[in-house]
């Protein structure tokens, strides 16, 4: 059914999940780096397929899932189903497997969220005899603030530095975080200019249908009055020109730990998230009632978490086996 080799492999037929080596043909769940490799062929949504165009080219080719449109893939059955995570996020269902004997199918998730977002798609979750699922916040303490407060206090902040006559500048991952980010501050009527890197990937959200609001590529002539949307500081490219009086906030996930501001040297960190948080996690196994869970990119002690709560789980760690249903 599935096999883990250095990346999770759908076994037969042979498709890498989020493999981030060259493979002869590989599911891309969403555009960021760390999910993405250049494949001879990529299989992901439309929207992914443009944003991959920009950040690999056009050399691979490309075999589109449009969502909830099942596709045959050898003799099984592929379906893309939005993941909430960033525009052109999916899971992927594969329905159609064998196991001794036994027609089962599997769910990928690649990386999701639950709550509702202002740049994708609200996640759409299928239900699935094997649930593969990341958990990258899969500590109790990761259970974020209501989304509106978060929203609420990254506006006010802002309006207050602008109001001090400062310059607020956010710091945010250049494909996803940073369009919600810009869309939060819009749709409140806070203008935004973004990094060029940025402005490039949200000119693919506009393409795409995804209002993004009063946004223009970064330009001094245009500071006064405006937020600036730009990278993390870890990336040296996030400079940018004639910013006097900076003042900065991060915004991620990893927020909830309090020393997050210092670790990304911003003046203020708020956690404003596009994955799960830890309820979300627990969540999802309700919405899929797998007869079993594996579990990916996140903390072992999920997987404990998971079988408290019931369901046989297991870790990547561990090293994926066969499926067994009794």
């Amino acid at each position: 059914m599935f096999h883990w080799e250095d990346g999770l492999f759908l076994t037969r037929p042979r498709l890498a999940l989020d493999v981030q080596r060259r493979q002869p043909h590989g599911f891309v769940s969403h555009a960021h780096a760390d999910h993405l490799a250049r494949h001879q062929t990529i299989s992901c949504t439309p929207a992914t397929a443009r944003l991959c165009r920009i950040r690999l080219g056009a050399s691979p080719r490309y075999a589109l899932l449009p969502y909830r449109q099942p596709q045959a893939w050898g003799d099984v059955q592929l379906t893309a189903y939005p993941a909430g995570h960033c525009l052109g996020s999916a899971m992927l269902l594969v329905e159609g497997c064998r196991v001794q004997g036994h027609e089962r199918s599997l769910l990928y998730t690649g990386d999701f969220r639950l709550g509702a977002a202002h740049t994708a798609e609200p996640a759409d979750v299928p239900q699935a005899d094997v649930l593969v699922m990341e958990c990258t916040f899969g500590r109790p303490a990761y259970r974020l603030p209501p989304r509106e407060e978060i929203e609420a206090e990254l506006v006010d902040r802002v309006r207050q530095t602008l109001d001090d006559g400062a310059q607020p500048v956010i710091h945010a991952y250049p494909l996803g975080k940073a369009q919600e980010a810009t869309r939060i501050l819009t749709r409140r009527g806070i203008a935004v200019l973004q990094h060029p890197e940025i402005y490039r990937l949200s000119e693919a959200y506009r393409a795409e249908g995804v209002e993004l609001g009063d946004v223009q590529p970064y330009r001094t002539d245009l500071l006064p009055g405006r937020a600036v949307v730009t990278l993390p500081k870890r990336l040296s490219r996030y400079r940018l020109p004639g910013i006097a009086r900076p003042v900065s906030f991060a915004v991620t996930g990893w927020a909830v730990d309090p020393q997050t501001a210092a670790r990304w040297q911003a003046d203020c960190a708020l956690p404003l998230s596009d994955h799960a948080d830890f309820a979300e996690l627990l969540e999802l196994p309700r919405r899929v009632q797998p007869r079993q869970v594996y579990c990916t990119h996140g903390p072992r002690e999920f997987v404990d978490e998971l079988r408290r709560e019931g369901w046989q789980a297991w870790s990547a760690a561990d090293g994926f086996q066969l499926p067994r249903f009794s």
